[in-house]
Order: structure tokens, then C-alpha cells, then sequence
């Protein structure tokens, strides 16, 4: 080990990778967070309770004029002899980094497991496998977010089903919760992630395409939501099966939405892929009569859906 380089499993490096993100994925997302370097994110995760340093501002004095937080002038530090705690305000200033790197939209940020209504799904005594199955999925999501945490290597989960089921909700609320417990998580539309491979081939580019690969492929939580049936390329298959490839090799947990079945994603991303996501997730289909989203659109415009 070189320096203060952290080492994780398979080689990653979270300072590195940190340093990456910053130049490759700025205010994804989330454009009115604050930002915050690697270096602020390793100070805050570190387990010290004290932390000897040069004085710099003693507890209620010296605070600057304009200062946002009256406890430490936003230095992050409130010194107490020649000792020195972290204000509680790093601590909010760490989950809006963390939120901005994960890269959740607005929207996605207010996924929730509280939120997540059964009631979408049919429930009918002749009738009850889509609630029974939306009931196990989300019994699976919370179970992976309590597990993660003390488990680096947790296995994964796979939500299948049609659009409209509830599966981006339900993977949003994981790293909603995921997030809030400290943990670095990425949340990649696989879409605009193959949009954003091809971009790195412009001469104009500050990217490689190995950084981002790179990021998809070492973070240590990795969300891929719409897997779905795109017009992918023999280039853009195997970005995919590289990264999942290497996840499944390092035992890294990932999550993963998509519309397809699994002969479906052996047509569109082949047997390698369709094999490694058989043995890196747990496998849960969601069902819902009508589209979610339109059920919540008619509800909010106080309209009814016609019934064919």
C-alpha cells in the first residue's frame, strides 16, 4: 500500500475512483448539491473520533461572516483544546455528496420502501401471484440493503417485469436507503451509460471509455436500471458483459431493472450475460395490472382510466 491509498477487494481504489468520478460525472443529476473533493469524503469517513490537526477555530469563535453552519464557520471542524471534533454538519455535507455522485435523478430521489404500495398489484382470492410477488420483492430489497451493510459481498437482485411495474421505484428506493447509511453506490440508466461510452470516441472528450468502465465496473454498489430491449451492438454487448463479468468475478453487489425475460436477454445480450446474471442475482418478477405511472397520473388529475 502506497501513501494513504485505500484498497478495497480486486484492486479497487476509492480514492482513485473518487478522483475519477469528479472529473468524468460533475453535478450529474443534481446540479444544485454541494460539492465536496475525495479528500473531504475521506476525512468524513474516517472512524476517529478525534482527530489531532493544527488549531484552526476554536468552538464558537473566529466563525467568518456569511458562514453557513454557526458551529464551525463551515471548516468541518469545531477544535477543543488541541484536539478537534468533526461538526455535525459534515455529516449532511457527506449525503449530499453521496447523493450527487450516485447520480439520482430529482424524481428517484423520493423513492422510498415506505412508498412502495402493494395495492398496484392484484390481490383477489382467485388471483393473488402479482401482490404475493411485488410482496417478495420488496421484502428482497430491504433484506439487500440491511445485508450490504456488513456484507461487501452480497448477492445481487434482478426485477423483471413490464413498464410501468415498479421495478425503477423499487431499485431507487434501495439506493435511497443504501445511500443514507454511507455507503458509495451508483445509480446508471444503462441507456445513457452506453450514450455516454460512445461519447469518450470525440477528440472534443476529456473521457476514456476505460474510466467509465472503470467506475461501473469497480464501485462498490452498482445500480443498472433499463436493461431492456435496445438496439444494441456487438460493441455495446460487450461493455455490458464487461461489467457485469467483472462484478460477478469480484462478488460486487449489483442491482439490475429490466423489461426483458431471460430468453429474451439471451436474444438481445447473448448467453455470456444471460449466465452471469443467473449467478450474481436473486431473481423477482413484478407484475402490475396497469401501467403505475398512468395509475398515479390519472389519480392525480382525478381522472379514471377506461376499462376495455
Amino acid at each position: 500500500m502506497k501513501g494513504n491509498e485505500i484498497v478495497v477487494r480486486g484492486g479497487f481504489h476509492l480514492e482513485r475512483t473518487d478522483r475519477i468520478i469528479e472529473r468524468v460525472l460533475p453535478n450529474q443529476g443534481n446540479t444544485n448539491m454541494e460539492d465536496r473533493t475525495a479528500t473531504d469524503l475521506d476525512k468524513t469517513n474516517r472512524n476517529e473520533s478525534e482527530i489531532k490537526i493544527q488549531p484552526t477555530v476554536q468552538h464558537g469563535t473566529n466563525i467568518e461572516a456569511g458562514a453557513v453552519c454557526p458551529l464551525c464557520g463551515d471548516r468541518g471542524i469545531i477544535l477543543n483544546g488541541d484536539t478537534a471534533v468533526p461538526c455535525s454538519c459534515m455529516e449532511k455535507k457527506r449525503i449530499v455528496n453521496s447523493f450527487k455522485y450516485a447520480r439520482l435523478s430529482r424524481e428517484l430521489m423520493n423513492c422510498r420502501f415506505e412508498k412502495f404500495s402493494l395495492e398496484y398489484y392484484r390481490n383477489t382470492q382467485q388471483d393473488q401471484e402479482d401482490y404475493l410477488n411485488a410482496q417478495k420483492a420488496l421484502k428482497a430489497a430491504k433484506e439487500f440493503v440491511k445485508n450490504v451493510r456488513t456484507n461487501p459481498h452480497e448477492v445481487g437482485l434482478l426485477f423483471t417485469g413490464s413498464v410501468g411495474s415498479g421495478k425503477t421505484f423499487l431499485a431507487a428506493s434501495i439506493a435511497n436507503e443504501i445511500l443514507e447509511n454511507n455507503h458509495k453506490l451508483l445509480f446508471l440508466i444503462v441507456p445513457d451509460l452506453l450514450d455516454e461510452l460512445r461519447a469518450t470516441f470525440s477528440n472534443k472528450s476529456e473521457n476514456t471509455e476505460y474510466d467509465l468502465l472503470d467506475i461501473a465496473r469497480t464501485v462498490p454498489i452498482l445500480i443498472l436500471d433499463d436493461l431492456g430491449a435496445h438496439n444494441y451492438t456487438e460493441w455495446s454487448r460487450n461493455r455490458i458483459y464487461s461489467i457485469l463479468n467483472y462484478r460477478m468475478n469480484e462478488q460486487l453487489p449489483t442491482v439490475i431493472t429490466t423489461n426483458l425475460d431471460f430468453d429474451e436477454i439471451d436474444h438481445y445480450l447473448g448467453e455470456r450475460t444471460c449466465s452471469r446474471l443467473l449467478q450474481m442475482c436473486r431473481i423477482f418478477r413484478l407484475s402490475a395490472p396497469q401501467d403505475i405511472r398512468m395509475q398515479n397520473y390519472l389519480k392525480r388529475e382525478g381522472l379514471k382510466k377506461d376499462k376495455k
